[in-house]
């Protein structure tokens, strides 16, 4: 029977996802720290809960980008519009490469912790850190009248470097939308674009890792929703869905916006924080 704390645990945990999410920061690590301390879980069946719980951002993204969905949806039917097919392809590519490198890596995560965490979040951090230099040097260009790469600019090569890049965020420690971010940055992409495409392909990573989470791990699974409760675990999920929501279309929004540096910033800051706590207390 759920409790009336398991349920505010819930919503914790809801929360937490829904915001980690969409951050430059790991929400598998965090859920598998708040997790493990709410719920007395195990590392790895907070590790697999962690992925369990992208539902609700998974829900929230299709809500989201329903429009850019619908386009994928109309390619497969037969549309020959340029820009859908190229959103396609992307999206194609992108998700088969994450997917050849995430699975091997997820089924040797359950032996990732403390140290192999921390220094992931550190390395993220700097990595933010730079890309809030890069951001700023974007907007200069731009007032220069330089332009900066869009969807219908990339080549196969970049779909390669951000399939790596998000397969490799399988790993806990690792941020998903932070090292795709990062990765489309570098590669002279607009930041609100990036956001855009990181959201976009996260999706399909999101929904991947979800199915492979219940065919791998049935036994964690079990054991965490016992923890959460079935009741518990749909309020979780409905929290997390409600809060990305609000905060993919801020981002979005905001990446457009001189303010993202000083954003970008800070959250390279959080993460450094966070890795060096990892690394001091052996989490």
């Amino acid at each position: 029977m759920t409790t009336i704390i398991q349920l505010i645990y819930a919503i914790i945990i809801g929360a937490i996802q829904g915001i980690s999410e969409w951050l430059p920061i790991s929400s598998k690590t965090q859920i598998i720290v708040s997790s493990t301390y709410l719920f007395k879980l195990t590392f790895q069946q907070a590790y697999t809960f962690g992925l369990f719980m992208e539902i609700g951002t998974l829900t929230a993204a299709v809500i989201y980008f329903r429009k850019d969905l619908a386009k994928l949806v109309q390619v497969l039917l037969g549309s020959k519009d340029e820009m859908k097919r190229k959103l396609f392809f992307y999206v194609l590519a992108v998700t088969v490469i994450t997917g050849l490198i995430a699975a091997p890596l997820y089924l040797i995560a359950d032996s990732i912790t403390g140290i192999a965490v921390g220094i992931p979040m550190l390395l993220i951090g700097f990595v933010l850190i730079g890309d809030a230099a890069l951001i700023r040097y974007s907007k200069k260009k731009l007032e220069k009248g330089e332009t900066l790469r869009k969807l219908k600019d990339l080549t196969f090569k970049d779909y390669l470097l951000i399939g790596i890049t998000q397969g490799i965020s399988a790993l806990p420690g690792i941020s998903r939308s932070g090292i795709t971010t990062s990765a489309m940055l570098l590669l002279n992409i607009e930041p609100d674009e990036a956001f855009r495409l990181s959201f976009i392909a996260g999706i399909f990573a999101a929904a991947g890792a979800f199915g492979l989470t219940l065919i791998a791990s049935k036994s964690n699974v079990a054991a965490s929703i016992a923890g959460i409760g079935l009741t518990g675990l749909a309020i979780a999920i409905i929290t997390s869905t409600v809060i990305s929501l609000f905060l993919i279309d801020f981002l979005i929004k905001v990446a457009g916006k001189q303010k993202i540096t000083y954003l970008t910033l800070a959250l390279g800051i959080i993460a450094i924080t966070s890795g060096l706590l990892y690394l001091v207390l052996g989490l």
